[in-house]
């Protein structure tokens, strides 16, 4: 099978290339990316060599390059996105661009040359917040923040092309995810790498924000089980079942480096704060996926990460750029 993987240099697209080209050795796979601020062809260093594995530099908006690599391949499975709430509140106009034109090129694309499957690759801030209960894959759709909008619409545009060109599309939507290669602007490895380098960690609000979090190694299985046994035109949730407020994983990870709440600075909520998200995997479990990784072992495994990595992150940390509304 021959796969295009837009984003692979990124934190969920890279790990998904590592368990692929070591689970199925026949498998090929070409990693389209643009190698934005977050792209890094370091995460995937130790299969940069691999025969079955080539890299092509270029943008899914960018429809000359999209076809010529599309009507090579079996399958897309597109996780390319701009994917930092804070950056799409400060500006959305990236996040239209590659989360909805950029999805629209692909599946232009994969409509053109009859692709066998096409893996829209979402998350579960497209169904907004909830207060009790799950997200079930039928849920209206109702994005608080640009990014989450621009993901929605990409989704619906996926679900477009199944039900009017017959294009045969699968959506994933996941829950936050967390583990090695994360770019430290998201809130583990952030607050991680501000630990290790004896910096305060910034809380929204109270934090009592709820999240779901789900190891990436257990999400990159569920894409897996999705692509062998998912169904055409449906969505399948992909959580971590398990929930807690951002103060719990904020004390977590602070206990995990031996660090007090004297680390903790409350900072100003951001704009638009969803409080909670969950999901229901019901559907998930039914392809005979479940997440595997305790969270504490998945914590345990990621601070081992950033704290045997530092030459990755160090650099990445220097030049990342403090988000202001």
């Amino acid at each position: 099978m021959k796969l295009l993987v837009t984003g692979g240099a990124g934190f969920i697209g890279s790990n998904f290339i590592r368990l692929i080209l070591g689970k199925y050795p026949d498998y090929r796979i070409t990693n389209l990316d643009k190698l934005t601020y977050c792209g890094n062809l370091e995460n995937l260093k130790d299969i940069e060599k691999n025969k079955n594995y080539r890299f092509v530099k270029g943008d899914v908006a960018d429809p000359v390059v999209v076809d010529g690599l599309v009507k090579d391949c079996d399958v897309v499975v597109h996780f390319a996105a701009e994917s930092h709430v804070d950056r799409s509140i400060k500006d959305s106009s990236v996040f239209i661009r590659t989360n909805v034109f950029g999805t629209y090129t692909l599946l232009e694309a994969a409509r053109k040359h009859n692709v066998k499957l096409f893996i829209q690759i979402s998350t579960d801030e497209v169904y907004g917040s909830i207060r009790e209960g799950s997200f079930k894959e039928t849920d209206p759709l109702m994005p608080n923040s640009p990014y989450s909008a621009a993901k929605a619409s990409g989704d619906l545009l996926a679900r477009s092309y199944f039900i009017t060109h017959k294009l045969p599309v699968v959506i994933t939507r996941s829950s936050n995810n967390f583990g090695p290669y994360q770019y430290p602007e998201k809130v583990m490895p952030l607050f991680i790498t501000n630990l290790l380098q004896g910096k305060k960690v910034p809380v929204y609000a109270d934090g009592s924000n709820v999240r779901d979090w789900l190891f990436v190694e257990d999400n990159c299985r569920g894409i897996d089980a999705v692509m062998h046994n998912g169904k055409p035109g449906e969505v399948y949730n992909i959580g971590g079942d398990h929930e807690i407020t951002n103060l719990v994983l904020t004390r977590s990870i602070l206990k995990a480096l031996g660090k007090g709440e004297d680390s903790i600075e409350y900072v100003k909520d951001r704009p638009g704060h969803d409080k909670r998200y969950a999901l229901d995997i019901t559907k998930m479990k039914g392809l005979g996926w479940k997440p595997e990784t305790r969270f504490e072992k998945a914590l345990d495994i990621t601070v081992n990460w950033y704290k045997n990595n530092e030459s990755w992150w160090k650099k990445l940390t220097e030049c990342r750029e403090e988000i202001k509304y």
